[in-house]
Parts: C-alpha cells; sequence; structure tokens
C-alpha cells in the first residue's frame, strides 16, 4: 500500500463515498440485512471501487478492523465484566437509591449526567460510557420513561468532554501540533463544554427521550432473571470502585501533560512503566480484579461464581464488539482509499478564515472516515503551518483547536465505530440512532463551534 497512488480525482472519490453509504443504509433499513456482514460487503465493495490494489484489499479490511478491536473490545469487555458485577451485587441499585433521594426523581438525568461530566474527564469516551451505562440502566428501570431520556444525557456529557477537553488525546495532539497552550485550551474547553453538553445533550436528551420511548436493554445485566444481593454493598463503595480507573487513567494523562509540557522525561524507565500500568485496559482490568474481590470473594462469592458472571456478561456484547469492529473496518476503507484527503484539499483552498476552513476540514473528515480523533488531528496537521506562521495571539489559537475539535464530533453516522456502540448498547435501531445520536452529535458540534468563534472574535 505504501507504493500505491491514488489516481481518482475528488468528484469520483466522493461520489463513491456517497453511494457506499446510501447502500449500507439500504442494505440495514430496508433489506434488514445484519449490521454487521453489511459493513462487510460494503467495505468489500468500497475499496474495489475506489482502486485499492487487490492484493491489499483483505489487507486493508482487517487492519481498519482490528485496529477498531484493538482500542475497543478490551475496553468494552472488561467494562461489562465490572457492570455486571456491580448490578449482581446490589451496587448499582445502591447507587442509584442515593442518586434518587439526593436530586429527585425529576432530576435523575441531571445527577447521572453530571457524574458523567466528572468521570469524563480523564476517561475515554467509550470506557466511561460502559462503565456508567449499569448505574444509568437501573435508574432508567426504576423510575421509567425510557432508556434515552437518561442515556442520551449521559452519553453526551461523555463526548463533549471528549472532543473538547484535554488530557484526551485529539486535542492534546491538536494543541501540540499548532502550539496551542495545553492549559488554555483546558479552561475553554470547559468554558465550551458544559454549556454545550446542556443544550445538545442535557435539554435534547430529554426532548429525545419523550419522541422515542424504548425499552431498557438487559444487555448489560445478564437478563432480567439476574439475582442482586440482599445485602447489598454500601454507595461509597460502588463510587470508590468506579473511581479507581479514573484515578488511573487521570494520573496517566496527567504525565503524559506534563511530557508535552517539558516538566518529565518522556524516555525514562519510571514514566514508561507508569504510563503502562495506567493506559485505560490496565486501569480497568485491575478495577475488574478488585472489585471481583471486594463484592465477590470477600462477599462469599467462589471463583466458580465469578466466572460464570464474567461468562454472562461477555455473551451479549458479542455483537456490538464485532460490529463496532466493522463500522472501523468501513472508515479504515474510506481513509486508505484517499477519500478524506481529497475532501479535506478541496475545501482548504476556498479562502475563508483559518479558523472556518479548520471546522470545515475536520467536519468533512469526520463524516468521510468515521474517527472524530483521527479527523482532529488531521485537520490540525494540515493547517498547522498557517496557525504557526499566522502571528495569533494564545486565546485565538486555543479557539481555533476547539473549532477543530466541533468539526471533528459532527454527524457520527454509520462509518462512526461510536455510532454503533451507542446504538445498539441503547437498544436502538439505525433509523432512531440517526434521529438521536447522529443529530445530538452534529447539534454538539455547531454550538460549539459557534462559542469557538465568539472567543476568536473577541480575543
Amino acid at each position: 500500500m505504501d507504493t500505491w497512488t491514488q489516481t481518482m480525482g475528488a468528484g469520483p472519490l466522493l461520489a463513491i463515498a456517497a453511494g457506499a453509504i446510501a447502500v449500507l443504509l439500504f442494505l440495514i433499513m430496508k433489506l434488514r440485512v445484519h449490521a454487521l456482514l453489511a459493513l462487510i460487503v460494503v467495505s468489500l465493495l468500497t475499496a474495489f471501487a475506489t482502486g485499492i490494489p487487490s492484493a491489499h484489499v483483505v489487507d486493508t479490511l482487517v487492519q481498519g478492523f482490528g485496529s477498531t478491536l484493538g482500542g475497543v473490545a478490551l475496553l468494552v469487555g472488561l467494562g461489562a465484566i465490572l457492570g455486571r458485577l456491580i448490578e449482581v451485587s446490589g451496587g448499582a441499585q445502591a447507587l442509584a437509591d442515593a442518586l434518587i433521594r439526593r436530586f429527585g426523581e425529576d432530576r435523575a438525568p441531571l445527577a447521572l449526567s453530571l457524574a458523567s461530566l466528572l468521570f469524563g474527564f480523564p476517561i475515554f469516551f467509550d470506557a466511561g460510557l460502559v462503565v456508567m451505562l449499569p448505574i444509568v440502566f437501573t435508574v432508567a428501570r426504576r423510575l421509567g420513561g425510557g432508556i434515552l431520556r437518561y442515556g442520551l444525557p449521559v452519553a453526551g456529557a461523555f463526548s463533549v468532554m471528549h472532543i473538547f477537553v484535554p488530557p484526551h488525546p485529539g486535542p492534546v495532539s491538536a494543541s501540540e501540533l499548532m502550539g496551542a497552550d495545553i492549559g488554555l485550551v483546558i479552561l475553554l474547553g470547559l468554558v465550551i463544554a458544559v454549556p454545550t453538553w446542556y443544550v445538545t445533550s442535557y435539554l435534547f436528551g430529554l426532548w429525545a427521550g419523550k419522541r422515542f420511548v424504548l425499552p431498557v436493554p438487559d444487555i448489560l445485566t445478564g437478563g432480567e432473571q439476574a439475582e442482586h444481593d440482599k445485602n447489598p454493598p454500601s454507595p461509597g463503595t460502588v463510587i470508590g470502585l468506579l473511581m479507581l480507573p479514573l484515578v488511573m487513567i487521570f494520573a496517566n494523562t496527567g504525565l503524559d501533560m506534563a511530557r508535552a509540557a517539558g516538566w518529565v522525561d518522556g524516555d525514562a524507565g519510571w514514566f514508561q512503566f507508569s504510563r503502562a500500568i495506567g493506559a485505560t485496559p490496565i486501569a480497568l482490568l485491575v478495577t475488574v480484579l478488585v472489585t471481583s474481590y471486594v463484592l465477590g470473594t470477600r462477599r462469599g462469592r467462589g471463583g466458580e461464581v465469578i466466572e460464570k458472571l464474567a461468562d454472562s456478561a461477555l455473551g451479549p456484547i458479542a455483537s456490538i464488539v464485532l460490529i463496532t469492529g466493522a463500522g472501523g473496518m468501513f472508515g479504515g476503507v474510506l481513509r486508505a482509499s484517499g477519500i478524506g484527503d481529497a475532501l479535506s484539499d478541496s475545501l482548504s483552498d476556498l479562502g475563508l478564515p483559518v479558523i472556518v476552513v479548520g471546522f470545515l476540514v475536520a467536519a468533512a473528515l469526520r463524516i468521510a472516515q468515521g474517527s472524530a480523533t483521527v479527523a482532529l488531528i488531521t485537520a490540525a496537521s494540515l493547517i498547522q503551518g498557517v496557525v504557526l506562521d499566522g502571528g495569533f495571539n494564545s486565546v485565538e489559537v486555543a479557539a481555533i483547536v476547539l473549532a477543530l475539535a466541533a468539526g471533528s464530533v459532527v454527524a457520527s453516522h454509520v462509518n462512526d465505530s461510536g455510532f454503533w456502540l451507542v446504538g445498539r448498547f441503547m437498544g436502538m435501531d439505525v433509523k432512531t440512532t440517526l434521529r438521536t445520536w447522529t443529530v445530538l452529535q452534529t447539534l454538539i458540534g455547531v454550538m460549539g463551534f459557534g462559542m469557538a468563534v465568539g472567543i476568536y472574535a473577541i480575543a
């Protein structure tokens, strides 16, 4: 693939991308083809249509699938086991009861969302969502009103933190590329993220939850037959267990920020070891082992019982993991074919202000290939030279970084692994996911861009 060069122009490539998405939606929504099969078929056809050499087609498919699973499968699997242990112990119910007593039934979505904003500061979107969902499901079952009333505000909270606020990889990488002050990006990122979440995720989520009332899935509970302990753990114990991976991940990302700022030597052995221990999969693994002891062994459950609980958690998520990987496969084909590059090159010649061009390029890359992080980092790389040579002050540079971040979240759809993760965990079909999650993500991007432009204008 390193020796292959795309010879098609932007027009044909964009037409192929649009046709591929249309065929994929037709297969899933009209012909009712399973999403996994539809994604594989369309990815294969797209690879051939865009001229990827036949000898490399399978490798391109497998690489896109494998790279996505490498980032998602461990997090989802370990998160599912953690959620199962907390749910069966009665811990999820105990924490849900405590939240309802503290905030009241009417404000339960707000309480869950505020907790998710705090959890979302150090933890990645997919890992945070999976850890939080057992609590969300338990609250939704008790209070009623459907899963989306509670799930969309929570998912939106994790999304805005992941997109706008360091130490998440997208804004950190974009800040490094464009020479932005990380501390200023954090401050202004929070200024944008919190009100954007409230309008686009909390208020919209409440409205969408009334319009689309869906039953609460049993996917993380092992089914309705799950039996809870009669003597559940205290809410404080559950919060402590949920905070453990957050503390480890936060320390890990804090070390990376210190490296980027030049405070520590990134090549030092202690630094590399600490970063490895604090990596998200390791943090979740440690948390699962600690939870197995605290909520299992210490409460009289033997190893055989814990093993069965883990099995019951992993089985139901197999479909979600495979579909998410296939979504990454489709996005990988679109990246390898050069569709995203063709679209960004076309937009970069429009002669617009750099903050607008950056937003449009990031949005185009997001729509074309799916990954928000890839879209943000790639867009930052494309306009890096203009920003570094443009004489912008520190606030303007931070605003440009956040405008790119806003563009990278626009229009989550079928080539985005997060689209399948949210849709399948919340029991939505493709049409409903497009009408809720895709709209929510687009609202986040548009409002975030508007606020970034406002900051840029007054800087």
